[in-house]
Formats: structure tokens, C-alpha cells, sequence
């Protein structure tokens, strides 16, 4: 059995409300964070019109959401949610790798959006990010939010009165020259690295593509994110497709 996690001394508890129509998983949810000490599930709600009562009611630090909700989908009343408990952090926790769901959550106001795939040791670790105040997304869905991202940006409007090369604007071979300074200072091997995260490849997978070690990429990873200043394999992975990393 895995041994209980003790909270850090004037460690502050994050006080969490659980949102899922299945009681049986809200109660192995509860199990499971009930195991790490600086954790305190405090409710839980079978619906919306619970989530919102008790959101209000409790004023939790962080709600985990799932999408799929009786009548609402949990990514329509995270509005109503943020609202009722202004202070709380959202972290979506759902089955739905529909990139469509990812973006329309992230745009909501959502912290992040996580798998139920997630092993427990993750799900408590991007719980203790988002309250530092990150963004965390489920490395399975990195390359969907990259595509949500370029479609987005593509399917923006250009300023009106200019071209594609016009005032306000920045030509391609500029954006090629921009993204070259960028990324000059990593290592061919890092670059290799970045490929790999903005393609949404977990560590295993970038580890066996080049032929190295899990732990040698876990390094790498943590290069590449101090050199572009970012705090989160998302970041970086958005910063690559916005730069035209080739």
C-alpha cells in the first residue's frame, strides 16, 4: 500500500470539490486524494445545480470537473462555476480527448485539463501545479491543443487595411528569423526533444525514437523549458508550432 504523503511544514491544505455523475468514482477519487495529506475533499456533486450550490457553499481552492455532467456539459458551466467561487482553481478530469473540448475548457477559464487515464501520483502533482498557479494539460492532448492553436490562429481575421505582409504584421521570413534566434540556443538533441513535446510524444515515446534513456529526456525536458523560459511542456510545445519549429 502506498504510504500516505505528508504535507510540508505550514504547508496549506488545497480544499477540493469533486464534480462527477458517477458515485463510484467519486468515491475512488476521494480515496485516492485521501492518501496525500496536503489534499482535503471537502464535497462532491452528482450535477451542475450541486457543483454550483456547493462551489458556493464551500468555496473550495480547486474543483475537478468532469465534462460529461446529466443535461450540461461541465465545460458550459464553468462560467457559473468561477463565478460562485471566484477564488477556486478548475481542473477539467474527464474521458473527452475531443480537442474542441480541451480549447473551449482553456478558454473557459479552466486551470487544466487532465485525462481519467492519469496515473494518481500525476493527478496530485498537476493538482500542487495548478495551485501554484500553472497550466497543465494531459501530455495525450499537447498535439491537439497545438492544432486547436493553429486553428485558431489561422482562422483569424487580418487587421483591417492590411495584408498578410502589412503593417502589423509579421512577414514569414521574418517569423522563419524570429523562430531561428529562438531556438539557437538549443542543442540539436533538445531541439530533437522539442520536436517530440510539440508533437504531444510523452517521455517513453521521445526516449525509445532517439534511442536514449527515460530519465536522459526527463533532462532534456527540463533544459529545453529553462532555456525558453516557460514553466510546462504545453508552453513549449505552443512556442515551437507558433515559431515554425520545422
Amino acid at each position: 500500500m502506498m504510504k500516505p504523503i505528508a504535507p510540508p511544514p505550514d504547508s496549506p491544505l488545497v480544499r477540493i470539490l469533486v464534480v462527477d455523475d458517477h458515485t463510484l468514482f467519486r468515491r475512488g477519487l476521494t480515496a485516492l486524494l485521501a492518501r496525500d495529506a496536503r489534499l482535503n475533499v471537502v464535497g462532491d456533486a452528482a450535477d451542475a445545480g450541486q457543483a454550483l450550490r456547493k462551489a458556493q457553499e464551500l468555496q473550495p481552492d480547486l474543483i475537478l470537473l468532469d465534462n460529461h455532467l446529466p443535461g450540461v456539459s461541465g465545460v458550459d458551466v464553468l462560467p457559473a462555476l468561477l463565478e460562485a467561487a471566484p477564488g477556486a482553481r478548475i481542473l477539467m478530469l474527464t474521458v473527452s480527448e475531443d480537442e474542441n473540448d480541451l480549447a473551449a475548457a482553456l478558454r473557459g477559464g479552466a486551470a487544466g485539463y487532465l485525462l481519467k487515464t492519469i496515473e494518481g501520483d500525476a493527478l496530485t502533482a498537476a493538482i500542487q501545479q495548478a495551485m501554484q498557479g500553472a497550466h497543465v494539460v494531459a501530455p495525450e492532448m499537447t498535439s491537439k491543443l497545438v492544432a486547436a492553436y493553429r486553428g485558431a490562429t489561422m482562422g483569424a481575421p487580418a487587421s483591417e487595411g492590411t495584408g498578410a505582409t502589412g503593417e502589423g504584421s509579421t512577414p514569414p521570413a521574418a517569423e522563419a528569423a524570429n523562430g531561428n534566434a529562438l531556438f539557437a540556443h538549443l542543442s540539436p538533441r533538445e531541439l530533437d526533444i522539442l520536436r517530440g513535446i510539440a508533437r504531444g510524444a510523452s517521455n517513453k515515446e521521445i526516449a525509445r525514437a532517439h534511442g536514449i534513456a527515460e530519465t536522459t529526456v526527463k533532462i532534456h525536458v527540463q533544459h529545453v523549458l529553462r532555456k525558453l523560459n516557460v514553466s510546462s511542456r504545453v508552453h513549449a510545445a505552443v512556442m515551437a508550432s507558433e515559431n515554425g519549429l520545422p
